[in-house]
């Protein structure tokens, strides 16, 4: 079975400027993407998609292929799902086919070998798709709300749960990685358009870096596994 790794990677980012490429713990974010899906054996391939020089330049570095992304489909605004299909139909074109397609963005640099491992192995048959999550802290039935026109709050989701532990389970999706098969991507249009399966990834290692923010928390956290892993050697 043919798998291939896929990291899309723009250039501009609002949220962190130069987010992927920024350096975190000491080397570009986009490195740790590059270089994990690079220890899974199943994985045959490590393509970067983008539409920046720089981070061409890095990837190229790391032994991964280039894919050069069009403009429209790199702006703040494009689905990202575009540039999935993009990506599939240009190394389709240029590698020929493949079984499973695995997005692993840069911005989830504390994932762990065997949460890949985890998502290749829960694409059955009968899964079209599969995303990654973690346990929420907050319940949509409970404490997370909603507001009105005038400012009047309500509950996002009317329930009549008097204690957050009797209400639905409800996870937060993350970006740690996304397994699908290159058909789904051709023929559908999102993720919901097909049965989803997901894999719970522990907390601290589920930090998807959106902001200034996450950015030093993800840091704090990667160096603090360092030293850990420094002290055990």
């Amino acid at each position: 079975m043919k798998t291939f790794a896929f990291i899309f990677a723009r250039g501009g980012s609002k949220g962190v400027l130069g987010k992927n490429f920024k350096l975190f713990a000491g080397k570009p974010l986009i490195l740790y993407s590059i270089e994990m899906a690079k220890t899974i054996s199943e994985i045959n391939t490590v393509f970067v998609s983008t539409d920046d020089i720089g981070i061409a330049e890095i990837a190229r570095k790391a032994s991964a292929e280039v894919i050069d992304r069009p403009a429209e489909f790199a702006q703040d605004n494009s689905p990202e799902w575009l540039a999935w299909r993009h990506a599939v139909e240009w190394v389709t074109e240029r590698y020929g086919a493949f079984d499973r397609f695995i997005s692993l963005p840069a911005t989830s640099p504390l994932r762990a070998s065997e949460d890949i491992t985890s998502c290749l192995s829960a694409l059955t048959e009968a899964t079209d798709i599969v995303v990654t999550m973690k346990e929420s802290d907050r319940s949509p039935w409970f404490n997370m709300v909603k507001k009105d026109s005038e400012g009047n709050l309500s509950l996002l989701i009317e329930g009549n749960y008097i204690r957050r532990q009797d209400t639905p389970k409800a996870y937060d999706m993350t970006t740690v990685a996304c397994v699908t098969r290159p058909a789904f991507i051709l023929n559908k249009d999102r993720i919901w358009s097909g049965n989803v399966r997901g894999v719970i990834i522990p907390e601290e290692r589920a930090v998807d870096i959106d902001s200034p923010l996450d950015f030093k928390i993800a840091e704090i956290l990667m160096l603090d596994h360092k030293t850990k892993d420094n002290n055990h050697d």
